[in-house]
């Protein structure tokens, strides 16, 4: 008899207490894991939401985005997670550097 666990995929939960993105402003931080969704929003271009699991200071924390910024980066280089980056914020928008 098959077990569950071995067909089905397993979710990727992103565990860590919820931080604001303006609280990550000009910190290193490690990227450590990322999902986009569709938003509930609606209130971005994109239409869409990052939810982004970083390390700071050894705790994880989850920020969660609609920026449209942060949401293509992570779109072209998740596949690079872990990285470490600096959260930035230039006039009306977000960025890692």
């Amino acid at each position: 008899m098959k077990r569950f666990a071995d067909f089905a995929d397993a979710p990727s939960v992103l565990d860590g207490d919820k931080i604001k993105l303006d609280d990550l402003i000009n910190r290193e931080v490690t990227v450590i894991g990322s999902r986009i969704t569709e938003s509930k929003f609606g209130k971005n271009k994109s239409g869409k939401c990052l939810t982004l699991q970083i390390e700071i200071d050894g705790v994880h924390k989850v920020v969660f985005t609609g920026s449209d910024v942060l949401i293509g980066q992570m779109e072209k280089y998740g596949d690079e997670i872990p990285f470490i980056a600096v959260i930035k914020k230039v006039e009306r928008f977000y960025t890692l550097s």
